[in-house]
């Protein structure tokens, strides 16, 4: 039997410095490969200058936080939805199951 993946979502914002169009999410997916972190990660199309990106669920954050911080020092990460299986990062309101039906 297949289990559905959840994953903890985090969002990534600045002071002053642009996250989008500065190849952020390319170098965040580049770091997690070289270092066999399972990670998804999306431009926010409901935020500006927003980035997300989603870690499995209860994996450690802190890597992945030091590495964001040194290629953008003004940056903040924070943690917005936990266990949440099958993301959508680009708009979170795509998330809430209760508005659809099949």
């Amino acid at each position: 039997m297949n289990k559905i993946l959840s994953w903890d979502i985090y969002e990534i914002t600045t002071k002053e410095s642009s996250i989008q169009g500065v190849m952020l999410r390319g170098r965040i997916r580049k770091y997690s490969l070289e270092n066999n972190i399972t990670l998804l990660t999306e431009n926010a199309t409901d935020a500006e200058n927003t980035v997300r990106f989603g870690l499995l669920n209860k994996e450690n954050i802190d890597e992945v936080i030091s590495f964001i911080e040194t290629i953008i020092p003004d940056s903040k990460v924070s943690l917005i939805q936990e266990n949440l299986p099958n993301p959508v990062l680009s708009k979170m309101k795509v998330n809430k199951e209760d508005r659809y039906t099949i």
